[in-house]
């Protein structure tokens, strides 16, 4: 569910606001994903995410200007506290794993009852398995991943913020 934009502040240059975070461990390319996706660019020079970071984007859905606010959180155990106050008042969220760290997959779990604990019951959830372009280096099958989104019940794909591709 999102905002309408008259209860965000009125006369906005959309018609509603989203609040969308990206988890996931440290290093599976949730920065990555927001750079593709809000800048539709790619960089291997990227810095470690401190605390939260976070951008905008604007489109159009069903005729509506929607206005996404996407959080991109630290991954490192040393932030988790600082994130969690973030899960507040959020309305998605992606957890975000990286196909060739098993450990990565592994921990999405962990990610999960960090929802259960601080985010809204009825917060919509994904599951990405980010680096799909790395096929050599891939340990999490796709249907791995397929069977954990089917487990908790939310939608699942994958992706690559270097080679922009999805696999449904």
């Amino acid at each position: 569910m999102s905002v309408p934009a008259a209860r965000s502040g009125g006369n906005a240059q959309y018609d509603y606001l989203c609040k969308l975070l990206l988890i996931g461990d440290s290093g599976v390319g949730k920065s990555c994903l927001l750079l593709r996706f809000s800048d539709d660019t790619f960089t291997t020079n990227f810095i470690t995410t401190i605390g939260i970071d976070f951008k905008i984007r604007t489109i159009e859905l069903d005729g509506k200007r929607v206005k996404l606010q996407i959080w991109d959180t630290a991954g490192q155990e040393r932030f988790r506290t600082i994130t969690t106050a973030y899960y507040r008042g959020a309305m998605g969220i992606m957890l975000t794993y990286d196909v060739t760290d098993e450990q990565s997959f592994l921990n999405i779990r962990n990610w999960m009852k960090n929802i259960e604990e601080h985010a809204a019951d009825n917060v919509n959830k994904m599951l990405i398995g980010n680096k799909c372009d790395l096929i050599e280096k891939r340990v999490v099958e796709v249907e791995r991943g397929q069977q954990l989104a089917k487990s908790y019940g939310i939608p699942f794909m994958e992706t690559s913020a270097k080679t922009p591709q999805t696999t449904p």
